[in-house]
């Protein structure tokens, strides 16, 4: 039952994404770049950051590796590291082309899934070296959370910039 969940949530994701993003190709780049007084100061920064979180979640699939043998973990895709509020695209265009890229993967991935998987307990080390569990089918359901989460602050700086967007919940 959870596969079937998380199939749903990733295709929402992808869903929503293309709706996002056909706002986002009208923009020009001076909109993209657009500084607003929030924590992430543009449209780009933002799309950046949800970007780098999903590609960090490769590093999260490194480590259930050894609970399961994952054929996405070798994508081409995933080779190069990204820092924290790094602004990664070079432009809008860019962007779209892998954001697309990594949606596909992320549907990919979850229909790797297997319940027995998804029940197993991850124990990893915190900041503070002290061990915490995590049940894997929740890490998953955090990363479409994550990102829906940051869609909608998008959707307000679209807002903020008198661009026409329904894409959200």
């Amino acid at each position: 039952m959870i596969n079937e969940y998380l199939k749903e949530l990733a295709m929402e994701n992808k869903s929503k994404n293309i709706l996002m993003n056909n706002v986002i190709k009208t923009l020009s780049e001076d909109e993209w770049n657009k500084e607003f007084n929030g924590f992430y100061k543009s449209i780009h920064e933002l799309c950046s950051h949800i970007y780098i979180a999903d590609y960090d979640w490769i590093n999260w699939l490194k480590r259930f590796e050894p609970l399961n043998n994952f054929e996405i973990v070798n994508s081409d895709l995933f080779v190069s590291k990204y820092k924290f509020k790094e602004n990664i695209f070079n432009n809008i265009n860019e962007y779209l082309i892998k954001r697309t890229e990594y949606d596909d993967i992320l549907i990919e991935f979850v229909d790797e899934l297997k319940e027995n998987f998804l029940n197993k307990i991850l124990k990893l080390p915190n900041s503070n070296g002290n061990l915490n569990e995590y049940k894997i089918e929740n890490l998953v359901i955090h990363i479409f959370h994550h990102s829906m989460h940051h869609k909608g602050m998008i959707a307000l700086y679209l807002d903020m910039l008198g661009k026409d967007n329904d894409f959200g919940g």
